[in-house]
């Protein structure tokens, strides 16, 4: 499943969207959100993610 961000707890740092290997993150109203249909699920986000607030779902 894709990676979801919890956007209360997203700081706008853009990690995840500079460490996405696919391009599937974008920034909106400084919020991280994953685009759902290219996201390949590979948790480079999860990782990178300096407040810990991108998650993979199940």
């Amino acid at each position: 499943m894709p990676a979801k961000v919890n956007a209360e707890e997203c700081t706008a740092c853009e990690s995840c969207v500079d460490g996405c290997p696919v391009e599937a993150i974008e920034m909106k109203d400084d919020i991280a959100v994953v685009d759902q249909d290219t996201c390949t699920d590979c948790g480079e986000c999860v990782d990178t993610c300096p407040v810990e607030c991108i998650t993979m779902e199940e």
